[in-house]
């Protein structure tokens, strides 16, 4: 089992900049891919960003180039950097971790690009 808290999400403008944080616990060693999704009121959960265990990152086209994905792994932590803040960004985020074909979630953090 894995367990998975987020933090550091809030309000902030257009242009802002905020970081996520995911902590980790539990099963630690096991896990391989971590990666960030987000849920805007109405729409599907959509993917942000994945991470593997060496490094190697992803990110989905609406966030190339504005996002970075990092990790930890000494002190099981994930991390999102959000530049360029855009009122579309708008959405609860949620961390994202696989146990060979276990899938964990955090509980999610909501995050409002508003003026």
């Amino acid at each position: 089992q894995v367990h998975l808290v987020e933090s550091g999400g809030g309000l902030v403008q257009p242009g802002g900049s905020l970081r996520l944080s995911c902590a980790a616990s539990g099963s630690i060693s096991s896990i391989t891919d971590m990666g960030w999704y987000r849920q805007a009121p109405g729409n599907r959960r959509e993917w942000v960003a994945t991470i593997t265990k060496r490094g190697p990152t992803n990110y989905g086209d609406s966030v190339k180039g504005r996002f970075a994905i990092s990790r930890d792994n000494t002190k099981n932590m994930m991390y999102l950097q959000m530049n360029s803040l855009k009122p579309e960004d708008t959405a609860v985020y949620y961390c994202n971790a696989l146990v060979g074909e276990d899938s964990f979630w955090g509980q999610g953090t909501q995050v409002t690009v508003s003026s």
